[in-house]
């Protein structure tokens, strides 16, 4: 799977319209990469992102959230 042809998927908590990230679950699966991105810009940039970055990340957001 490339990331162009990635399958991009929102949190289930982005239902209220605010600041969401989008990210490409079986491209982690295939690969190990993590993709992430705005959901409010599906076209721009993403990062990749390791799966320990990616761990961390999840950590902060429910801490911090």
């Amino acid at each position: 799977m490339t990331e162009s042809s990635a399958r991009w998927v929102k949190s289930s908590y982005s239902e209220n319209g605010g600041q969401c990230i989008e990210w490409a679950p079986e491209h982690a699966l295939d690969t190990g990469e993590f993709l992430i991105r705005d959901s409010k810009k599906p076209n721009g940039p993403h990062l990749a992102l390791t799966a320990g970055a990616w761990s961390g990340l999840v950590g902060f957001a429910k801490t911090h959230g």
